[in-house]
């Protein structure tokens, strides 16, 4: 039996400064799906929700954007319309954009259509002058229409996972030449604006992966090996920044992607997907904070701008309870490392392999194209609940203080010992989803606040399978693919109905809440009066 949770704070004791770097960027798919009313729609609500205040997508410079074509005679014609309506829809949100510069404008594309159903020009464009031109225009642009003051927010990351060879059809050294073009536009238009990369994929075992190319999905070497013993690293990181302070060119952050999987492939074609451990996550931020510290760039922010419990839009694990309780195991494992992480993505209007099939076909969102929310928005919107001050953390939770109210927040997961792994991919079908959230038994819990006031009122709000599961009402419905409106709306219903009760703090001052979590549980106690 797992040990009982135990969490004692005082309200009004010293604590820390606790950054919710979970919440400074969400990711999305492509910037054309942002022009759709759902996906607007869908920002907003998690906006509200969880307190997002970045937008990452790819797709800015994709023929879809018409930012950029050519005539017959090759004379470049630039067309900002359908980027300012985005871009002023964003903003109107609250939200601001995390600019992804990258793929190539068909016109400029060495090799067209290399990715995704939507066919990304994943190639290094022909002419370097005229893509920094196109940088530089863009972001004087941007400047002229939103003014310094507010483009100085922003984020300019050079391309994406261009150590895949579907995302850049190029070497190393091209990507390393496209950052130095790129950086240097955005910076002769303002100084103070920032810019980074390499924007790589996820961690990879063993530094002899950090060559000119490099897939993730040939790592040979994984396959039978101990994956807890690789030596797991950022791929291109270090090679990055050295020839960055070599060049003297600008590092205002680092990026890349931490998804706690590798798809590892034999000389045959025949491979695994690999789950590596629980703690994966907070490891590999704990490393790329101590390779910061060290570089040249130690004053580098650090934006994870994509990272999930796989990095598969037909998951059907992301669907579920587990999920969410996974990714608030991580983040408050993760706490002090880095300056975001961010979820990939917030809603499922997603069209890199097309359409989902169904409503729950296990999508990147936290909510499904329908606007139904998953067990992940909840997880996000009971984080973004915690105030800014840190009281006390565990290994299973955190109590917390907003400094403005001065009312106290705690937030307490169970995931299961017995699940050694980040939580589990489902693949072909749901069967893999299904045993990983049978497993586990019931936890204690005790968590202990003092120096409350007598009479304040406190909820706690539970998220487990029994509760706001909307994949286990889908498939008592019959799973229908397409749910009619009513449907639609009871699913939303359901997937809304966390368990909440509600105590009052008694004389003496102590708030005791002593509960019997379920495997896979969430709980947030937050006092609200």
């Amino acid at each position: 039996m797992a040990e009982p949770i135990k969490l004692r704070a005082t309200a009004t004791g010293p604590g820390r400064p606790l950054r919710h770097f979970w919440s400074t960027v969400v990711g999305a798919g492509r910037a054309n799906e942002g022009l759709r009313a759902d996906w607007q729609r869908h920002l907003a609500t998690v906006r509200e929700a969880c307190g997002f205040d970045y937008v990452r997508f790819h797709g800015l410079l994709h023929d879809d954007m018409f930012v950029y074509t050519e005539r017959a005679d090759g004379t470049p014609v630039l067309n900002f319309q359908y980027v300012d309506a985005l871009f002023d829809a964003l903003l109107d949100a609250g939200v601001r954009p995390f600019v992804e510069l990258g793929f190539s404008p068909r016109a400029l594309a060495r090799e067209t259509e290399t990715v995704f159903w939507w066919g990304a020009h994943g190639a290094p464009p022909t002419d370097l002058d005229r893509w920094s031109w196109l940088v530089r225009s863009l972001v004087e642009h941007w400047v002229d229409r939103y003014g310094p003051a507010e483009v100085r927010e922003w984020y300019f990351e050079v391309w994406n996972e261009a150590n895949l060879r579907g995302f850049f059809r190029g070497t190393r050294s091209e990507y390393f030449a496209l950052y130095a073009a790129s950086a240097r536009a955005v910076k002769e238009v303002d100084a103070a604006l920032r810019v980074g990369g390499p924007a790589t994929s996820n961690f990879v075992p063993d530094a002899r992966f950090d060559g000119e190319t490099e897939d993730f999905q040939v790592h040979e070497a994984t396959l039978g090996a101990d994956l807890d013993a690789l030596d797991w690293k950022p791929v291109w990181l270090e090679a990055f920044l050295a020839f960055c302070a070599e060049e003297g060119l600008p590092v205002d952050f680092v990026s890349t992607h931490p998804y706690p999987t590798d798809w590892a492939l034999d000389e045959h074609g025949q491979g695994q997907r690999l789950t590596r451990e629980a703690d994966a996550t907070p490891k590999d931020l704990g490393l790329l904070r101590r390779l910061v510290d060290a570089s040249p760039f130690p004053d580098a922010e650090i934006h994870l701008t994509e990272w999930n419990s796989s990095s598969s839009p037909r998951d059907f694990t992301h669907d579920t309870v587990p999920a969410a309780v996974y990714v608030v195991r991580s983040v408050l494992r993760s706490i002090g490392t880095v300056d975001s992480l961010a979820y990939w993505t917030f809603t499922d209007v997603f069209e890199e392999g097309g359409a989902g099939d169904e409503m729950f076909h296990g999508g990147f969102g936290m909510l499904t194209l329908q606007g139904v929310p998953k067990p992940t928005f909840h997880a996000y919107r009971m984080l973004n609940a915690l105030g800014g001050t840190l009281l006390a953390a565990g290994d299973d939770g955190v109590v917390t203080r907003d400094e403005a109210t001065g009312r106290i927040a705690a937030l307490v997961h169970h995931y299961p010992h017995q699940v050694t792994r980040s939580v589990p991919a489902s693949f072909d079908d749901r069967s893999v989803a299904d045993a990983t959230e049978a497993v586990g038994s019931v936890r204690d819990t005790e968590i202990t606040v003092d120096g409350l006031t007598p009479g304040a009122v406190v909820e706690l709000e539970t998220l487990d399978p029994s509760n706001a599961n909307p994949v286990a009402a889908w498939r008592a419905m019959g799973a229908p693919s397409s749910p009619t409106r009513e449907q639609t709306a009871a699913l939303d219903a359901a997937a809304r109905a966390t368990r909440r009760e509600s105590l009052v703090v008694p004389a003496d001052g102590v708030l005791r809440v002593e509960r019997s979590l379920a495997p896979w549980s969430l709980l947030l106690v937050r006092q609200v009066a």
